[in-house]
């Protein structure tokens, strides 16, 4: 019996995906209307997750395959955990668009009707590619076969960039949005995912090190830490560049920013900006606290944070003020506007996750973590011994 079955947390883990998967079942039976979601907020919890799982994921694939691109040697170490870090992920991105669908039964849909001009078709198509790489990655780097693996990071390390671009335009192409709307909004998505994926990462890789699962120095550590300062880096840069325009007197986007600094979103908002990006960059700024591993752990933690916040505003900015006016506004559209006497019509967005929406994104993660164990288990394992 493989050792992470003896573990508590495995099961633990295990019983919150049946719980979520009941809920899951649930949701197939009622609906989508037993989620938070309606008309005025078409998208919730699921899409939040899937571009938060996306970032993570293809941040840990960026940092595999330029090691074996640029030919970084002591990223080569931890190349392995890295793939499986962003196959887990990956999964738990897509299982997140599949929870989002609602109508599962219908997914041959979207295979026989693929429309070539949508960005959701191109984004289903590149996380499909994505997946096969990841896979293919973890089965040649498990036999050793040193040459496929640097040829196909080849292609992964564009491939990395642009799950993330694509997810970004399936948002900066809706010109209905003023919040999405945005030249820039890849780069925006890959800049977070670098630093989320590798924040994540050096998580992970500081568990595995006490577990004796990867062989870690100090001094890569420290390199890891001083990137990951470089990547938050970038990061504040597109962001500054983003609020700028918006907030330009004259611009367009003044009422989008009003809303992110003091209205519903403005605590994701504040919470990313000082929390995600200058705390963390204060932290790690400095040579010394580097070669902390709690200050590291802690501002890969913040960074983190502070990336799901960004989620969090940029997808929910946009649904505060739908795009209506006049009459009484929109019908919300949800199973509790149906109930006798209840009031239908709404004029601002309105969301709150419901319990079973909560306890299905829970269980996806969980699967995820289960996924990340069970490969760890297997291939981390088999290349010690």
């Amino acid at each position: 019996m493989s050792s992470c079955f003896k573990k508590p947390a495995f099961w633990v883990l295990a019983a919150l995906v049946l719980v979520g998967f009941g809920c899951w079942i649930y949701q197939q039976m009622a609906g989508l209307g037993i989620t938070g979601m309606n008309n005025s907020n078409s998208w919730g919890l699921y899409i939040t997750c899937f571009m938060f799982f996306v970032g993570l994921s293809a941040g840990g694939l960026i940092v595999a395959s330029s090691a074996h691109v640029f030919g970084i040697e002591s990223f080569k170490r931890i190349s392995m955990p890295a793939v499986i870090l962003s196959t887990a992920c990956i999964c738990v991105a897509g299982m997140f668009v599949l929870a989002d669908l609602g109508g599962i039964q219908r997914i041959w849909r979207i295979i026989v009707g693929l429309n070539v001009t949508s960005p959701l078709a191109w984004d289903m198509t590149v996380i499909t590619c994505y997946l096969v790489i990841n896979i293919l990655d973890l089965v040649w780097m498990h036999k050793g076969d040193e040459e496929k693996v640097r040829k196909l990071s080849y292609v992964a390390l564009p491939v990395a960039i642009l799950v993330h671009s694509v997810t970004a335009w399936i948002f900066g192409l809706e010109i209905a949005k003023e919040g999405w709307h945005s030249a820039i909004m890849a780069p925006i998505f890959v800049a977070s995912a670098m630093d989320s994926g590798l924040a994540l990462l050096l998580c992970v890789l500081s568990g595995m090190k006490k577990s004796g699962k990867v062989a870690m120095d100090d001094n890569l550590f420290g390199n890891l830490a001083r990137l990951l300062a470089v990547f938050i880096a970038v990061d504040a840069f597109f962001i500054g560049c983003e609020l700028l325009t918006m907030g330009y007197p004259g611009a367009a986007g003044a009422e989008t920013l009003a809303i992110m600094a003091a209205g519903a979103t403005a605590p994701a908002f504040w919470f990313e900006i000082v929390g995600g990006l200058l705390i963390p960059f204060i932290l790690l700024a400095s040579a010394k606290r580097r070669q902390n591993t709690g200050v590291v752990l802690a501002a890969s933690a913040l960074v983190i944070l502070g990336v799901f916040c960004k989620r969090v505003w940029l997808l929910f900015t946009s649904f505060v003020t739908p795009n209506i006016s006049g009459a009484d506004g929109i019908t919300l559209g949800t199973a509790a506007a149906q109930q006798p006497f209840a009031n239908i019509w709404t004029l601002g967005g309105t969301y709150l996750p419901t319990v079973p929406e909560v306890f299905v994104a829970l269980g996806v993660i969980c699967l995820g973590c289960l996924i990340f164990m069970v490969l760890s288990e297997k291939l981390l394992g088999k290349v010690e011994a």
